[in-house]
Order: C-alpha cells, then structure tokens, then sequence
C-alpha cells in the first residue's frame, strides 16, 4: 500500500527532473524522504486490513473452529495478535515523534537548495531570462561536468552603475550558505563619467546570487519540528504566536495517533476473531468492522483539527480529552466486544433479533 501511494506521490514532483533540471537522485531523494510520513498513516490501515484476511481466512478453513473445539481460549487466540499490535504501535510512535520531524526537516532543506539554484530553475539554454527587473542572464550551453558555456550578463537595477559581464565558464558555488555565480575567463564592462566605457579583463570574478534566491518562509511548519521543540517552544522563535494551535495540534496527533493501532487491531479481531460455523454473518461482519474503523479514524481526525483552536486561542477541555478518549476508548469496547462483556452481549442480541426476523420473512 506504502509502495502504490508512494508512485502517485512521486508523480508530482516530477517537475525537479523536467522543469528544474535536478538529477534522478535529487528526485528520488525528495520522495524517499516523504515514506517515514506515508508509513505512519497507512500501517494502522494495512494492520487493520491484513488482521481481517487472516481471521477470515482461518474462518473459511475451519481453523478458528477446530482451536475453539479444542479448548484453546479467546486469550490465547488474541495473544499473537497483541504481539503484532505491539510492533506496529511501536514503529509507528517512531515514525511520529522523530523520523517524520527529522524527513521534512531534510525535505525542506533540500527543497531551499533547488529553490537556490535558480539558474537550472529559471534559465534555459540560448534564452535572454530577466531573473530580476534590470538583470538579464544568458547562456549558450551547459556542460556535461554542470559548467554554464558562454554567459552574458548585463545588470542594470541601478542605471547610475550599469554593468555587463561576459565569460566563456560560468559555475554555481556555495561558500557559507551563500550562493555564487563564479566566472571564468572573461571580461566586465562598466561606462565611465566621461562617457566612454571601463573594461576589464579577469580570470575569475564571483556574483553574489542570494539576493535573487527566493527565499523560503522562515517560520518552521509545526511538522518540522522535533517533538522536544513541541513540548517546550522556544517563545522567541518567529511565528510562535501565529502557530501556538498547530503546533499543539501537531504535538497531541504525535502521541495520539500511533493508538490507532492497537485501535485497528482490535475492532477487526472483534469482528472475525470468534468461531463461525458458516458463512452466514461473516461478510456483515467485516463490512461493520470497516464502517466502524473508519468513523473511529474520521473523528479523530476531527478532533486533531479541533485542537487548533480559533485565532490561536487554546480550544474547549473535551478537545483534547477526546484526541486520546477516542482511540482507548475504541480499544475498551473492542476488548469488551473480544471477551463478552455488555457491548458483546448486546451485538449477540441483535444477531439473534435479525435472524428472528430474518426467519419469519
């Protein structure tokens, strides 16, 4: 499932090979980063769907019914299972509270290095490209070492100090987290007071280029950052007022929703994992299981967008009781379901109510 949803993702960033002249590793980098985040969604779903297979599997061939005749008790049946639950909540809280932050961590970084090369992102081959009003680039070729053949350059954002440069190698380095355009072999022209033109040779001269790159929002998403930083935030840190409800939405999901697993689990054991003697029953059963999973899973998302609040004021007390009441919430009545307690008894009563009036007709 990973794998699937990883493609249709991938297909978006497609544009890093095309349109941004970026690498195959470069692309793969960026999508590989984004499975820590597609892993720790899709795992409850996945260990909810394959528990279903197995227990309706073990149903269709007698299985469950042969261990039941055999003494084998509901406990000792869900005690394997438990053992899965456990290594999927595990690697799921993981995921949540320090691979993802780390992965989007190196997105963005990532993502502002390609932003910073806005001559692979904005200029083509043979074209005059205004990269800024007043500042016109242009190059006949790129090599195959990365190198820029035959660059022009003329800038002219202060009319009182025009200037072109004109070079036969042009590459772009990094020095201190600054971008340079670094010229070789080539000649600067600039007018002079009297009217004429100064020109002067040089064999290598460097253009700063920060100034052109766009620069990324310097507020941190919530996403970003480390689960240490979500729980003590640092006050003056940029946009802490703005995202005071996101990052304590983000925090509470963090630790709320590696639950969902064991929450999967269950319900799905609570379906299928009693002893059937026919088929009557089995499909309403798993169709129920994936209703029920799937409203646990809508509200608490809901109440993970609830915990943000309304202009940064912190939200109602039962916000965020029900972002961790919701999932144990789910495993108590799953749990209950599992060893017939009420909510059991309750689901026999209306199996042999529908079977009585299924009779009648």
């Amino acid at each position: 499932m990973t794998a699937v949803i990883w493609v249709t993702q991938a297909l978006k960033q497609l544009d890093l090979m095309t349109s941004k002249g970026q690498t195959i590793l470069v692309f793969l980098t960026v999508t590989g980063l984004g499975l820590p985040f597609l892993t720790a969604v899709i795992a409850p779903v996945a260990l909810f769907a394959s528990v279903l297979y197995c227990l309706n599997k073990l149903n269709g061939d007698s299985e469950l019914v042969v261990m039941s005749a055999s003494g084998i008790s509901t406990t000792r049946l869900l005690l394997p299972f438990l053992a899965l639950f456990t290594l999927v909540f595990l690697g799921v809280a993981a995921l949540y509270i320090e691979i993802m932050p780390r992965s989007f961590q190196a997105i963005q970084s990532l993502t502002a290095r390609v932003h910073a090369d806005f001559i692979a992102n904005f200029a083509r081959p043979g074209a005059f490209t205004e990269l800024e009003a007043g500042f016109v680039f242009h190059y006949r070729e790129r090599a195959n070492d990365g190198s820029l053949r035959g660059v022009f350059i003329e800038d002219r954002r202060d009319p009182t100090a025009i200037s072109t440069y004109i070079a036969e190698v042009g590459e772009i380095v990094e020095k201190e987290g600054e971008t340079y355009l670094l010229l070789l072999k080539g000649s600067t022209q600039r007018p002079r007071a009297s009217g004429d033109s100064a020109i002067i040779t040089f064999d290598d001269y460097a253009i700063d280029l920060s100034e052109f790159i766009r620069k990324g929002d310097a507020i941190r998403r919530p996403r970003e950052r480390s689960t240490w930083q979500l729980m003590a935030p640092d006050a003056q840190e940029p946009g802490q007022a703005q995202l005071a409800g996101q990052l304590r939405a983000e925090l509470f999901d963090r630790f709320a929703s590696p639950l969902y697993a064991f929450a999967a689990g269950l319900i799905a054991f609570a379906a299928l994992g009693e002893a059937r003697t026919t088929r009557q029953g089995r499909g309403w059963a798993i169709l129920s299981a994936v209703l029920v999973f799937a409203a646990v899973r809508l509200f608490g998302l809901t109440a993970s967008l609830l915990m943000r609040g309304k202009g940064g004021a912190p939200p109602p007390l039962w916000v965020p009781l029900s972002v961790w009441a919701i999932p144990l919430l789910t495993c108590a009545a799953s749990l209950d379901a599992i060893f017939g307690g009420p909510v059991r008894r309750g689901l026999q009563t209306a199996r042999l109510v529908a079977g009585s009036a299924a009779s009648r007709r």
